[in-house]
């Protein structure tokens, strides 16, 4: 198949329940890893929409995916990527991230970073094999985050 079928778009003020019922299904089956709610299901998207960059994959009327970006002192952040469980592994997920590098290049930044809990392995895995290097770890309030950073070349 050759049409994607999903449609990419900046987020609008009418997404943030959405956005939010997307990173619920998405994380939530981290809950008994974590022993806690992960950050993106309490985030306040309505928030994210007016002050970040939050994009969305729309199929049939539907999020199914959404991303945050902010820029921040440390550079371009990638704060949430979700993808509704049904939607794993249909590429939209790579969709959001190259939409992420291609935004961080547009913007003038030459890398992009992320940040994911230690205990979400699969997440860690799937960054280092597109080029995310870990830089660091901080711990807090019963949470160790892990930071990866991605190089950027200007194509």
């Amino acid at each position: 198949m050759s049409v994607t079928p999903w449609t990419l778009r900046r987020a609008d003020a009418s997404d943030a329940a959405a956005i939010t019922q997307c990173a619920v299904e998405a994380f939530r089956h981290y809950i008994p890893r974590l022993g806690l709610l992960p950050i993106p299901m309490t985030k306040d998207y309505g928030a994210a929409i007016a002050n970040a960059q939050v994009w969305v994959a729309q199929q049939q009327q539907r999020v199914v995916a959404a991303l945050v970006l902010d820029v921040t002192d440390e550079g371009f952040l990638i704060d949430v990527i979700a993808v509704r469980p049904e939607q794993q592994g249909t590429g939209v997920g790579r969709a959001l991230l190259e939409l992420a590098e291609h935004e961080a290049l547009r913007q003038g930044h030459d890398s992009i970073y992320l940040f994911t809990n230690e205990k979400m392995s699969e997440n860690r895995a799937l960054y280092e094999r597109i080029g995310y290097v870990e830089y660091k770890r901080v711990a807090f309030a019963e949470r160790t985050r892990v930071f990866l950073r991605k190089p950027l070349g200007r194509q």
